[in-house]
């Protein structure tokens, strides 16, 4: 089997993203066997390079930059701009085109701001955004080697996230992500579901969302044949899937599942989007503006993004032959 081809948008230039795609490809770190293609001005690539005293021909011969001259020379390091919205959108979506024609097996996506963006009039608020416009069941979770995570929802107000949870709706989420998520990792997870409420609302005293709409879903679930329980409650529902790899928690609303997987997995976590006929994944952090450009970030994320992306789409590749 030919080795996959893995694209990497460089993200926001005024961030850390440059420095950490610099420092997993091109340190003495192995990587998997893969087509490694940076898309990025090939000029913010190679001074990255340089100023971490690494050397292009220190990476695997498998490892290239597809250039894509900046729109400004005057993008800024250390904050959002529009120039850096610009230039991280323009990354990410040449490297979608590409994925989407079946030039790439995955996209790994260094971090963008989203204050950057939104400076550049983009309509969208982030990649997960960008992708459902084209993939609306694509779902956002995380994995690390201590944790799984999926969202039900993710960047909308709590209180419209308390609006969606609804019986139909989450039995959908939970049959998307057993599916997606089967395809990916080429094994089921068994999905823990958290309550909405204090102690999973206590038999409808603190609340009866748990009662009316959640419990009934993964009800349903069961009976379709899909390993899943709950609703616990969310204060020691981590508790049941910490350094379990066979669970994965389907947290209702964003905050309620990345405070505790950065918690725990900060360094190390992955963030993946399923349910795209490629794999997309970024590391766990953003564009850290406070330490841009001074040298110390830490590229540890973004090389297991790397990974889990060769990983995933060597089970896709499997999946589909």
């Amino acid at each position: 089997m030919p080795p996959v081809k893995i694209g990497i948008s460089l993200g926001d230039p005024g961030g850390i993203g440059p420095e950490v795609t610099v420092k997993a490809l091109f340190s003495s770190s192995q990587l998997p066997d893969a087509k490694y293609i940076i898309f990025g001005p090939e000029s913010v690539v190679r001074n990255e390079i340089k100023k971490a005293g690494l050397k292009h021909n220190s990476a695997s011969s498998n490892t290239s930059i597809h250039d894509l001259p900046l729109y400004s020379e005057s993008f800024k390091t250390g904050c959002p701009s529009r120039e850096n919205g610009e230039i991280s959108f323009f990354c990410f979506q040449t490297a979608v085109q590409e994925a989407q024609k079946g030039s790439l097996d995955a996209v790994v996506t260094a971090p963008i701001s989203k204050e950057s963006w939104k400076l550049a009039q983009l309509e969208w608020a982030g990649h997960t955004e960008y992708l459902s416009r084209d993939y609306p069941e694509a779902i956002m979770s995380f994995f690390s080697k201590k944790l799984n995570v999926a969202l039900f929802t993710h960047h909308i107000s709590l209180k419209k996230a308390i609006k969606k949870i609804k019986k139909q709706a989450l039995l959908e989420f939970f049959i998307k992500l057993d599916e997606f998520s089967r395809k990916a990792n080429q094994k089921r997870f068994h999905l823990l579901i958290p309550g909405l409420n204090p102690h999973a609302g206590e038999q409808g005293i603190m609340g009866n969302e748990e009662v009316t709409e959640i419990a009934p879903a993964v009800n349903a679930a069961k009976e379709k044949g899909i390993p899943i329980s709950g609703p616990f409650p969310p204060d020691t529902i981590y508790k049941r899937a910490y350094k379990d790899n066979t669970k994965m928690v389907a947290a209702l609303y964003h905050d309620q599942g990345l405070i505790a997987f950065k918690i725990i997995s900060f360094e190390e976590g992955v963030n993946v989007t399923l349910g795209l006929p490629f794999i997309r994944t970024s590391p766990d952090h953003g564009t850290a503006f406070d330490i841009a450009g001074k040298g110390t970030a830490d590229p540890t994320s973004m090389r297991e993004a790397l990974k889990k992306a060769v990983q995933f789409s060597r089970n896709m590749d499997y999946e589909q032959s």
